[in-house]
């Protein structure tokens, strides 16, 4: 019986193709670091070079029969994957660092910039203080509708009110608070 390590590697792939994990951890001591050494030097960062080590070993597990050992060695054939996939990991790295990129600069002039933020800020506590002072059935009415995202009739059918009723809490309710956010300094939207 023929020890594993003195087999062909054209030997090997026919075992590798009979799943014999012997036979690929093997064919991993020949070549695995030849395979690893080339990522490596492509990609230039060996977490990356491991992944596509083992990218290359499991396609070689997974597809044995797409080597051709009348096209060449398993060591060729091995390192031609290594560097088409490390190729492969570098325009991605390249196409997502330039996607986030374009993405940073399209954030950054649409920024929300302090002044905004803070007069939406001032904006909201006015509009909650308005709020509170309108009458209980006219508040929960608007926080419903508004807040909430009911429609006039569920509102209606929650509170158990005829929507006529529930439309006019709600319109009241409007423009009272438009009345104490005008006495606040808050001009109106387009005004």
């Amino acid at each position: 019986m023929q020890q594993i390590g003195d087999v062909s590697d054209a030997q090997l792939v026919t075992s590798i193709a009979r799943y014999s994990e012997v036979a690929l951890a093997e064919a991993y001591r020949r070549h695995g670091g030849a395979v690893y050494g080339l990522a490596r030097r492509v990609l230039n960062n060996s977490a990356e070079a491991e992944d596509v080590t083992q990218e290359v070993f499991l396609r070689l597990w997974d597809q044995p029969d797409r080597f051709d050992a009348s096209r060449g060695s398993l060591r060729s054939y091995l390192l031609a994957q290594s560097h088409g996939r490390a190729v492969d990991a570098v325009r991605s790295l390249n196409s997502r660092r330039l996607r986030e990129e374009r993405n940073a600069q399209r954030t950054a002039t649409a920024a929300y910039d302090m002044d905004h933020e803070i007069w939406d800020l001032a904006l909201a506590d006015q509009v909650a203080q308005a709020l509170g002072e309108l009458p209980g059935e006219e508040r929960r009415a608007i926080e419903m509708a508004y807040f909430e995202g009911h429609t006039y009739q569920e509102v209606a059918r929650l509170l158990r009110q005829p929507e006529g009723t529930v439309k006019g809490r709600i319109r009241n309710g409007m423009r009272r608070m438009r009345d104490l956010l005008m006495a606040a300094g808050v001009q109106e939207v387009g005004a």
